[in-house]
């Protein structure tokens, strides 16, 4: 697919602009227009929408969603380098892209979007489980988000839709699922970018509920899940006595064996056992 909109082709577009990925900024450019609509198809209806774009590059995925008919398209570039490309997308589509130059960590986004908002990114991997966490923890719940679709490392990808009793379960799984449905919608090779990656990725996309899938407060939750998790290997009875000399019994009070390890309790009863602590 050459192009969508009248615009070069990525190619062209990094040779013009002299674009060389950065390994320091996690960079790793999608330059098949075919694969940058698909990905922006995934994330659903977009008309009427405001999409948050982080680590636009070149603009592939920022051209898909526009082309897709995203109401705006917020991009935050940390890279200097990546800002006249991204300008001349704006130029193609007057009024429904705005780039900001700056590191998305640091930017209080909320004040350049108005809902519905979507999250649709090929996240810098550096940062990429840091702004999911952020995301999934705002202060108030539901989110100014109804939906992220987030490329991640495979193996990232498969930390957050993980189950009970698998290898990849975990906090981050727990984190996601309790105030999500996570699913994968695609998988891509490392050859698919430039420069190819030594992994394999996904694209996680993960729907907002309008409220955790079980009561607990947060603060406790995150609490309870560091310390199962920080210590996998051993019997929550252990992992746990941090918490006092009584947390045998408020396990068994919710059901959950004090013999079990952290992969084998499911999101309810980590729940369960956050209101019990409280």
């Amino acid at each position: 697919m050459g192009t969508i909109d009248g615009l070069p082709p990525l190619r062209e577009v990094i040779r013009a602009h002299e674009l060389v990925a950065k390994k320091q900024l996690g960079q790793n450019f999608l330059l098949d227009l075919n694969l940058t609509a698909k990905i922006a198809r995934s994330a659903g209806d977009l008309t009427g929408c405001d999409v948050l774009e982080v680590g636009p590059g070149p603009g592939g995925l920022t051209r898909g969603l526009l082309a897709e008919g995203a109401r705006r398209v917020v991009a935050v570039e940390k890279d200097a380098r990546a800002l006249p490309a991204l300008e001349e997308i704006a130029a193609a589509y007057p009024g429904r892209l705005e780039v900001l130059h700056g590191d998305a960590l640091e930017l209080d986004l909320a004040a350049h979007l108005a809902p519905p908002v979507k999250i649709v990114a090929n996240l810098p991997y550096n940062v990429g489980t840091e702004l999911l966490i952020r995301w999934l923890s705002p202060p108030a719940w539901p989110p100014i988000w109804s939906s992220l679709t987030l490329m991640f490392q495979k193996e990232v990808a498969e930390r957050i839709v993980a189950r009970p009793r698998t290898g990849h379960y975990g906090r981050l799984a727990l984190l996601a699922q309790w105030r999500c449905d996570a699913r994968i919608v695609m998988t891509l090779p490392p050859e698919a970018f430039t420069p190819a990656p030594k992994v394999h990725s996904a694209v996680v996309q993960l729907t907002a509920l309008p409220a955790p899938r079980f009561p607990c407060d947060f603060a406790v939750l995150q609490r309870i899940t560091a310390m199962a998790f920080n210590q996998r290997r051993k019997m929550l009875r252990s992992s746990l006595k941090a918490l006092g000399p009584g947390i045998e019994a408020k396990l068994e009070a919710v059901g959950i064996p004090p013999t079990a390890r952290a992969e084998e309790i499911g999101l309810e009863a980590f729940c369960a056992l956050a209101r019990c602590i409280g």
